[in-house]
């Protein structure tokens, strides 16, 4: 495939994942999709008789399946303890890292078992087996035979086990997996972590991930649609229906022509209404496979209708409009729930997000879950779905290298199959910061992995997180690459624009810088690799790694360099595990590098990011908090992140000056800074001015007194009975005028009552050893955050936070049927 580099066109779709509950959903009779979600039995440890259909699991723990084994703890430093030198970062010799994969029980064998009855549909009936990931290496047994098994845990995979299901009866399933310890640089999660589904379906019918939808041709009066949907069967017809938002069907065709397995449509969609991120507009296919006039199968397929370019000296542009992805990289993980996917809580990191001003994710570095794209697809994020983290040279003795060889083709495959018609999608990484970036073999490797892509999906283009920029100039591996990615290395943007042909770059990662909410240090100065005691990092927003950068530096770029595309900020939230700049101090085990802290709470940083990218709200943000007990008249910095171009600092209603913003340094053009304040308790405030200098909004923050009471906040106050929803209560505590005490430490417990059930808790400390799945913790920086899950049962739910120096308190939340 010959693309040129110069320009690179692109038009947008999206697969339905509906998530089904326990149940089905059913497309007439022709279809039934399951979602295998209760009553399954899960075992640690090695078994070598757990295959068979009638082994006896009956004292086996009853587990809900999406489910991470790990997450339950404890932490232990000895736990996947690694000594090795990490080369990304720099290191030339090893040292003992306890806490880089979280220092959670993720190594070793599980079991998953689980009894269902196949439906029967018909005697000619195909059954499948679809699973959304499985970490690791999953073996699956169905009536005590082995039917399938993969390796990547990442990635997506089905099985048709026709030959196996016994339909109308109980099926006996049984899936083992194994984590080989030094297999990840982060927590990667254990067991049934994402969705398993059982689909039914008639022998006639369209194949698995068989349609795909593009919109070749975008123009306000009409859009093409291509649709091309591979079927099974013998004299059959295709009939497509194109619904809008609304439910009201805008166009339809009709096909009995077919090239090979395949149906190829083009259907035409008149005043199309376009996908974007500040408008995500859906469209619905809806697919009938007619055996005559019998009909067979019917799949429902979402899709966005948009066009994206690349293009040299311009850069990238959404439905004729230029832009600059505002992204951010995001683990997998979810913070306490660990690697189990949940709606409830990817829902809640983009609504974060999206305040922010963020409109673009990156699935680093690993290939993302159908419910995050769908999340995407309908909130309105561009998205760059990522692959591996290794090729064929490994980073961690049992990583992806050894697989590489043998199986990165058919996880492509999967990948782009299972998630093309999403039209969040703007682009592919096959690969972050890869050993392979040195040599002739790795430029190889490099157009093998992004020719599959092509040829899987030939309307979106590829990257790669590039580390090793001037070997990547040198090799000819970064001319190659539909889009060069750099990670870091700001120095070397012009130098690679200029060598690069494409005529852009892709900040595909950026800033690292790294902070813990509400902690500060002084003095206050830019520091690399800074380390403290306690064991946290200041939340100046001045300190990064060696590597690595402040958020100010990449501003600059992406707005003085139109050829700079944007930027992928590592990361959105804190994840577990890469405790950089403490990998070697224990009892750290998750990372500082978030926006948001792991409980989902923002930092500081979160309102610099704000300031610039929420273009639609004003942002006035003050630090630090103003209880200094101890530091009277001592030097203390005051930073406000704001929109606004100038302000106003009082301390104790004495005005410390006017700040404008200015390009004499990167700090100066994106901050406001007061930088010789001397500390006296009472109350700090700020006052932004508007270009005509007129006062228009104000913060402040006042040295708070004795713990009072506490304050609980929920993100949602009605959650679905569905046992699966979750709110999201932040617990605080306030001083008797009301006053936040952001120093408190305070330990609190926690009891649900009525139709929900404690689920989990987290403070954001990335030092704390305290089980998440415990009803207690201590508040961190005068915070921490409880979830509340539903039950299947609609009703009242009542949340109480109690502590032994602090008035207990309570919230009512309301859980609704579903309707299911």
């Amino acid at each position: 495939m010959n693309i040129p580099k110069n320009i690179f066109k692109v038009t947008g779709l999206k697969l339905l994942a509906a998530s089904f509950f326990i149940l089905l959903s059913a497309y007439g009779q022709n279809r039934i999709e399951i979602e295998l979600t209760d009553q399954w039995k899960f075992y640690k440890g090695k078994n070598e008789q757990a295959f068979a259909k009638d082994f006896n699991d009956r004292d086996w723990k009853t587990v809900t399946v999406p489910h991470d084994w790990a997450i339950s703890g404890p932490f232990d430093k000895e736990i996947d303890k690694q000594v090795v030198a990490i080369t990304q970062n720099g290191e030339q010799n090893p040292t003992e890292k306890t806490g880089r994969t979280g220092a959670l029980p993720y190594t070793g064998e599980g079991w998953y078992r689980n009894s269902f009855k196949v439906p029967a549909l018909s005697k000619g009936q195909r059954t499948l087996l679809v699973f959304d990931g499985a970490m690791s290496e999953p073996r699956v047994f169905l009536n005590g035979k082995l039917v399938g098994q993969w390796n990547y845990g990442y990635n997506s995979f089905y099985l048709d086990v026709t030959g196996q299901a016994l339909p109308g009866q109980i099926n006996q399933l049984a899936v083992h997996l194994s984590n080989l310890p030094k297999s990840s640089r982060w927590y990667p999660g254990a067991g049934l972590y994402r969705n398993v589904h059982l689909i039914v379906k008639e022998e006639q019918s369209i194949e698995q991930w068989g349609i795909s939808i593009t919109t070749p041709v975008v123009s306000a009066k009409f859009s093409k649609v291509n649709i091309k949907t591979s079927v099974r069967g013998e004299n059959l017809r295709l009939v497509t229906q194109v619904i809008d938002g609304q439910g009201k069907e805008v166009a339809s065709g009709s096909t009995d022509q077919r090239f090979g397995n395949e149906f190829d449509q083009n259907i035409e969609v008149t005043d199309p209404k376009l996908w974007s991120p500040e408008s995500p507009y859906l469209y619905t296919a809806v697919s009938k496979v007619y055996q005559g006039n019998v009909l067979k199968d019917e799949v429902k397929t979402r899709f966005g209708i948009r066009e994206i370019r690349y293009e040299a000296n311009k850069g990238f542009s959404l439905n004729g409009q230029v832009r600059k992805f505002k992204g951010v990289c995001l683990h997998h993980d979810l913070g306490p729930l660990g690697a189990a996917i949940n709606v409830a809580a990817l829902r809640r990191q983009l609504t974060i997000l999206k305040d922010m001003g963020c409109d673009a994710i990156r699935s680093s570095h690993n290939m993302p879950s159908p419910e995050q794209l769908e999340l995407c697809d309908e909130m309105g994020f561009m998205f760059l779905a990522e692959s591996f983290d290794e090729w064929a040279k490994p980073k961690v003795e049992n990583g992806y290298h050894l697989y590489f060889n043998t199986d990165a083709e058919k996880d492509v495959v999967n990948l782009v199959r299972a998630n093309r018609n999403h039209p969040s999608i703007v682009m592919w990484s096959s690969g972050n910061e890869v050993p392979d970036q040195w040599g002739a073999e790795g430029v190889k490797r490099a157009k093998w992995l992004q020719d599959i892509f092509h040829r899987e999906d030939p309307t979106r283009p590829v990257t790669v997180g590039m580390d090793q920029v001037k070997n990547t100039m040198q090799s000819g591996f970064g001319a190659l690459l539909d889009i060069p990615g750099l990670n870091y290395r700001l120095h070397l943007y012009d130098e690679a624009y200029q060598a690069f042909p494409q005529g852009f770059i892709l900040g595909s990662e950026t800033a690292s810088t790294v902070s813990s909410r509400g902690i500060y240090k002084f003095p206050v100065v830019m520091a690399k690799d800074k380390q403290y005691p306690d064991l946290q990092s200041s939340s100046y927003d001045m300190e990064c790694c060696a590597w690595s950068n402040l958020p100010d530096d990449d501003f600059v770029l992406q707005d003085d360099k139109p050829w700079v595309i944007g930027e992928f900020v590592w990361t959105g939230f804190d994840y577990l595990g890469e405790p950089t700049p403490y990998d070697e101090h224990w009892p750290s085990r998750s990372s500082y590098f978030g926006i948001c802290d792991l409980a989902g709470l923002p930092k500081d940083r979160y309102y610099l990011y704000r300031s610039r990218w929420n273009q639609e709200k004003p942002t006035l943000h003050l630090l630090p908090h103003w209880n200094w007990e101890g530091r009277e008249g001592e030097t203390t910095p005051v930073f406000v992140y704001t929109s606004y171009e100038s302000a106003e600092l009082f301390l104790n209603g004495k005005s410390l000056g006017i700040r404008k913003k200015s390009k004499d340094s990167p700090q100066n053009r994106y901050r406001l800074m007061w930088n010789e304040v001397k500390y006296a308790p009472g109350t700090l405030k700020v006052v932004a001015y508007d270009e005509a200098g007129r006062p228009v909004a104000e913060e402040k923050v006042v040295t708070a007194g004795k713990p009072e009471r506490l304050v609980l906040e929920a993100d949602r106050t009605e959650i679905s009975a569905d046992g699966k929803d979750i709110s999201y209560v932040t617990v605080s505590v306030v001083d008797k005028d009301g006053n936040p005490c952001p120093t408190a430490t305070l330990p609190l417990k926690f009891s649900v009552g009525g139709e929900g059930r404690f689920k989990a808790v987290c403070n954001g400390d990335a030092t704390s050893l305290e089980s998440f799945e415990l009803p207690t913790m201590k508040l961190f920086s005068g915070k921490l955050v409880v979830l509340v899950q539903s039950t299947k049962k609609a009703g009242a739910i009542e949340l109480k936070v109690s502590g032994s120096s602090v008035k207990s308190e309570k919230i009512r939340l309301q859980s609704q049927s579903t309707g299911k």
